[in-house]
């Protein structure tokens, strides 16, 4: 199922393994396409609002049928979107638009499902070592996305083939899946119980109120948006960016009809693969260290990271135009420091939020994290990049020029996002502490719990749900 994230495109967020964009290829479909950076950029943001309005019925089909069946659909759907959008004549641009909406949907079914089956699959700590090997191959897919479509396109010298080749991989997973992946019972690995210390079930708004007061996950929830618009944007531009650059350099001509060297999607994606393996490890490892002396260890690892990714960036795009070297050395650095937090910030959710509502808040924070992250940063970066190009004479430097003051925005969100995990440090201990509470509550036998009305009524406050009344 990995492989749908290596289509010779963009790299996927965190919470989204599955995410597919034609990256590897951006400068030929926009050259076959006619298509302006703004109208490329809109690709990313299509893809990803088709993924998030059918999210929410994958997820109903998952939990009320056979998650096979529902894996297999989507899969038989992103595969055939993918492979007819090869065809599509350069009279028809809108339907390459629509193809990458119905890859989103395809992709929904597996972001949604595939984690729920490996929860029912593994328990304890082996769901956590499952969950990190997950975590990291998000960037492996990714990378491994640019290495063949890049490696494709330039053994056939036609970038269609990039995305006919990938649903021959699919077809292998799907096999995969079919023949060696069970479909095991919900709630298989874990215990199941209801109506713990006698307290009703709460509504679906009450666990959206609960998480709206619940600071911790708000501000990390706001800290990971920063760190997907930042992805988001750099999965989808570096690549033209640093191919740009080389014209700059005189090491490569314009590309002004097809077909567009690969050379800097091969390079960005092996940099990719790498840096998100080195940086999942690296993170996931000084997060279990720090923990040992700081119980705020996990968002001050992720600020730390952040705000040291910030200047990586800047000068990454300020020395392209100087040294290509350097400009690959600190762009290298900046993504292996944003890999560092992708498993710390999973912990920090299941740490601070009840067990009651979990899965509401990773829904949340997925989709927020879409909507104001990577499904607008590239349309942002493309169309700020073709507002200063209008304003500017028409030179291949200048085009260059426009791409890389665009990309500047980039530092300070990071920034933000840094900051947004220092407001999450001051408030992670107390709204641990409570999830905590309640996990040891829920942990207590049937028909044991609070020894008084008093204490039923504060646990409810706590819960989020509204107290029994008391027996006469």
């Amino acid at each position: 199922m990995q492989g749908e994230g290596a289509r010779s495109l963009c790299p996927p967020s965190a919470s989204e393994p599955g995410m597919a964009k034609p990256q590897g290829v951006l400068l030929d479909v926009q050259n076959f396409f006619k298509i302006s950076d703004s109208n490329a950029g809109l690709l990313q943001t299509v893809f990803i609002g088709c993924l998030l309005l059918s999210a929410p019925v994958f997820g109903y089909l998952g939990d009320r049928h056979s998650r096979k069946a529902t894996l297999t659909f989507g899969i038989l759907l992103w595969s055939g979107a993918g492979l007819s959008s090869s065809f599509i004549s350069s009279q028809y641009p809108w339907l390459f638009f629509l193809s990458r909406g119905i890859v989103g949907i395809g992709t929904a079914s597996y972001s949604t499902i595939a984690p729920t089956v490996l929860g029912d699959l593994f328990a304890s700590d082996q769901r956590t070592r499952v969950l990190a090997v997950f975590y990291i191959f998000i960037p492996v897919g990714s990378g491994m996305g640019y290495v063949l479509g890049s490696g494709v396109t330039k053994l056939t010298g036609n970038w269609h083939w990039a995305l006919r080749i990938m649903p021959c991989l699919e077809f292998v997973a799907l096999v995969l899946l079919l023949c060696l992946v069970p479909d095991p019972p919900r709630g298989a690995s874990e215990k199941q119980g209801e109506a713990i210390l006698g307290l009703p079930r709460s509504s679906w708004c009450g666990d959206v109120r609960y998480l709206a007061t619940n600071l911790s996950f708000v501000w990390s929830t706001l800290g990971v948006t920063a760190m997907a618009f930042v992805t988001g944007a750099l999965g989808f531009w570096a690549p033209k960016f640093l191919f740009e650059a080389r014209v700059v350099h005189g090491l490569q001509l314009p590309c002004l009809q097809e077909m567009c060297s690969s050379q800097d999607s091969l390079i960005f994606g092996v940099v990719t693969v790498v840096t998100g393996i080195i940086g999942v490890v690296l993170g996931a490892e000084a997060a279990r260290r720090y923990k040992k002396v700081n119980p705020r260890a996990e968002p001050l690892i992720c600020a730390s990271s952040l705000l040291a990714t910030a200047p990586c960036l800047y000068l990454a795009f300020v020395l392209a135009p100087t040294t290509l070297l350097a400009s690959y050395v600190f762009l290298a650095l900046g993504e292996l420091l944003l890999s560092c937090n992708w498993a710390v910030v999973a912990d920090i959710l299941l740490s601070v939020v009840v067990p009651r509502c979990r899965g509401t808040a990773e829904a949340l924070q997925i989709t927020v994290g879409h909507i104001l992250g990577d499904a607008s940063s590239p349309y942002l970066t493309g169309l700020i990049s073709s507002a200063l190009r209008a304003r500017r004479p028409d030179s291949y430097l200048q085009r260059f020029l426009s791409l890389q003051h665009s990309f500047m925005g980039c530092a300070f969100i990071i920034v933000l996002g840094g900051g947004c995990f220092l407001l999450t440090a001051l408030h992670l201990e107390r709204d641990r502490d409570q999830a905590q509470a309640q996990a040891q509550a829920q942990a207590q036998p049937t028909g044991t719990g609070p020894s008084n009305s008093k204490d039923v009524e504060r646990l409810s406050l706590l819960l989020g749900a509204e107290a029994p009344p008391e027996k006469p």
